[in-house]
């Protein structure tokens, strides 16, 4: 459907995430499918499939493609599952997220991207992905509750009003920290109790809003 970068997407899921160690077949087929090169700027395509984060605009990037399948795999999604994305970004995340589960709420702060965002996800056919303007950092509590939720951008600390938002079993997958330096976590929800695990040490752009950083 999208033979431009076949090859780079083909290395992309060989060397940068089976090397890594993911190996989900459903997630693997769906990275290489979704064409990346479509959700960076205009004249950075050359470089979507390079093991790096690109910079998108308004101070945000497209994370490094295996950060973006990492999260994804401890999402656990297995295609009957409502999700909720913090941080819209380029889309790309949210688009996977389409590909994987029944629906994806994605909220984005920044109008300008998430107006790109809805752009590129509708222009590759994904029409299970609902794109909403505003502050995610407390979730979206009118389709609430949600098997999943990833927020892809870095807050001080979890925010209990997403931990609230989970179903049981439900799974959080969050980096906290300071501005320089997160924990990539996944909380998972036991009835009224959160069990969390430390992941990896990662670097995101800050979490803005009412339950994350506040803006300098």
């Amino acid at each position: 459907m999208f033979p431009h970068f076949q090859q780079e997407r083909e290395d992309m899921v060989r060397w940068q995430i089976e090397e890594r160690g993911l190996h989900n077949q459903r997630l693997l087929e769906a990275l290489r499918k979704l064409p990346r090169h479509l959700f960076v700027q205009p004249g950075d395509e050359i470089y979507a499939y390079y093991d790096e984060p690109i910079p998108i605009g308004f101070h945000q990037t497209i994370s490094q493609p295996y950060i973006t399948a990492l999260m994804t795999s401890l999402a656990a999604l297995e295609g009957k599952e409502t999700v909720l994305e913090v941080g819209t970004g380029s889309g790309y995340q949210a688009a996977l997220l389409g590909m994987l589960s029944n629906r994806v709420i994605s909220m984005e702060r920044i109008p300008e991207l998430a107006e790109r965002a809805r752009k590129i996800v509708d222009e590759v056919g994904i029409k299970n992905v609902e794109i909403i303007i505003g502050d995610g950092t407390g979730g979206y509590p009118p389709e609430a509750p949600y098997q999943a939720i990833l927020v892809t951008a870095a807050a001080p600390s979890v925010p209990q009003v997403l931990l609230d938002q989970l179903t049981d079993g439900g799974r959080l997958i969050i980096p906290t920290g300071t501005r320089s330096l997160q924990q990539l976590q996944v909380w998972q929800r036991r009835g009224s109790h959160f069990d969390s695990e430390d992941i990896l040490p990662v670097v995101f752009v800050p979490l803005l809003g009412q339950y994350g950083w506040k803006e300098r």
